[in-house]
Formats: C-alpha cells, sequence, structure tokens
C-alpha cells in the first residue's frame, strides 16, 4: 500500500517554503509528503516580494485556494493527511466538510465565518484584514512592525527580523474577505474525518479562545472525532518555526497516524 500521503498547506502571508523543516522531518520518518504552493505562489520569497504589486495575486480569493488543493488531492492515490496552518487550516476544515482528506488536523485556524471571540489583539492583528478603507485590488505587504507583533511576538528581535526577511510575501486581500462570507460557512453537524485544531497560548492573530471556540462548535454539533490541544508559551509563527516546533510537528503526525488507521476515508 505504501506510506499515507501528507499534504501541508500554507497559510497567508508566507509560501510553502515555510514547511521545509516539518517536510524534512516527516520525510525522515518515511511519509511521503507535500507542502503545496498556493495559486501563483510558486516562486521564491524574493521573486514574490519583486513582483509586487501584482495584479494577478490580487485577484486570489479564498475559493481558488480550496479548488487548488481539492484538485491535487484527487491526484493522490489515496486520501492523504491534511495539515494547515492559520488560513491554511480553514483550508482544511473546508476540505473535510467537502468529504477531501483522510484526517485533518488544523493549527492555529484562521476562524470560520460566525466565529468570534472579543479580543484586543485579535482587532489590532487583523485590521488590514477587517479595514474597509484598505481596498482589495492590490495585494497588502505586511509591514515589519505588524509582523512583529501579530506572527512573531515574544520572539527576540532579531529572529523576527530574519524571519520577515526569509518568509514574508505580500498577500491578497480577497482571501480572507472571501473565507468569512457565508458561502464558506462550516457546518458544525455534517459528519467528516477526524480533526484535531491547536492553538498557542500567546498567538496574537488567531488567540487561543478563538481556537477553543471553533472546537467548541464542532463538539457541541457532530458526533465526529474532533480534538483540541494548545500549547503553552507559542506565537503564531512560533508553531511553524520557533523553539521547539519539533514538539508541534510530532504531535500532529502522531495524532494523525493513530486516526489514519480507522478514520473515514473521503474521495481521492
Amino acid at each position: 500500500m505504501g506510506s499515507r500521503s501528507v499534504l501541508l498547506v500554507h497559510g497567508m502571508f508566507m509560501t510553502y517554503r515555510c514547511w521545509d523543516a516539518w517536510v524534512a522531518r516527516y520525510r525522515a520518518r518515511g511519509l511521503d509528503v507535500v507542502a503545496l504552493p498556493w495559486p501563483r505562489r510558486d516562486r521564491t520569497v524574493e521573486e514574490l516580494n519583486r513582483a509586487d504589486p501584482d495584479p494577478q495575486l490580487a485577484k486570489l480569493g479564498f475559493e481558488e485556494v480550496v479548488s487548488h488543493h481539492v484538485e491535487a488531492i484527487r491526484g493522490l492515490t489515496r486520501p492523504p493527511i491534511l495539515i494547515g496552518h492559520s488560513m491554511g487550516g480553514l483550508v482544511v476544515q473546508s476540505l473535510l466538510q467537502r468529504g477531501f482528506g483522510h484526517v485533518g488536523v488544523a493549527i492555529d485556524s484562521a476562524p470560520p465565518p460566525g466565529v468570534f471571540t472579543p479580543s484586543v489583539s485579535l482587532l489590532r492583528a487583523n485590521w488590514p484584514v477587517v479595514n474597509p478603507f484598505l481596498p482589495s485590488s492590490r495585494p497588502y505587504r505586511m509591514s515589519f512592525p505588524r509582523f512583529q507583533y501579530a506572527f512573531v511576538n515574544g520572539m527576540p528581535p532579531e529572529v523576527q527580523r530574519s524571519v520577515y526577511d526569509a518568509q514574508v510575501v505580500p498577500e491578497s486581500l480577497r482571501v480572507p474577505r472571501e473565507s468569512r462570507s457565508k458561502a464558506h460557512r462550516i457546518d458544525f453537524t455534517r459528519p467528516h474525518a477526524p480533526l484535531l485544531l491547536t492553538a498557542g497560548s500567546t498567538d496574537h492573530i488567531i488567540p487561543a479562545g478563538l481556537n477553543r471556540k471553533n472546537y467548541d462548535l464542532y463538539r457541541r454539533g457532530s458526533s465526529s472525532n474532533v480534538e483540541f490541544r494548545e500549547f503553552e508559551g507559542r506565537n503564531h509563527y512560533g508553531v511553524l518555526g520557533g523553539p521547539q516546533w519539533e514538539e508541534i510537528a510530532d504531535f500532529a503526525i502522531d495524532w494523525a497516524e493513530r486516526q489514519a488507521s480507522d478514520g473515514p476515508v473521503g474521495p481521492s
């Protein structure tokens, strides 16, 4: 049968290269793992930044991102384990709702429509997304100070700068705005493959309480297997590449592989 496939889904303001360490770690375990670029994200960080403002990137929406991953899954011989971070976590939730994927892990997942908790850090970190005066006709380039607050809070300044320079790219504002539309609501009562939701206790842009509310809605609405884990002292980026990122990578894949032995199988 071969090893189970693992499909890694990146989030906003970054590329598939944010998963490099995870890809190497999972391949060392014998897993068939792919970090899939979003549409128009298959270039280097330097190339993407030089192309700013890219008018084609500005047209990218959430549905196109999800559909792109659906097509990739259909090209596999077996339904994969899906692991997504941030907006990639919401992509995983949407894919599971549509019946794609064998198991899902949503790390610091962006909230589905209708899921909200009052939080100063949530509003401050996400202000460009909700600011009605910022047009979506051109990509948004996150400034270093905003990235410091939203993604890498608490890390040493030199590490924050290094991550920003190596990882951050312009983003389409249509992706988050479209993801909050009624068309992309999650039906928390619909049966789905096993799902793990995780949170970082110091995450500013997707606070842990928001992840917990996401989990609670699943737990109350569905009989499907859904679990939640909060990681102490982790900010939004730290789960991918901060100190002890290996703990989260191992926890995610260990949990997913346990479920994969008898979880429901979606279309391939």
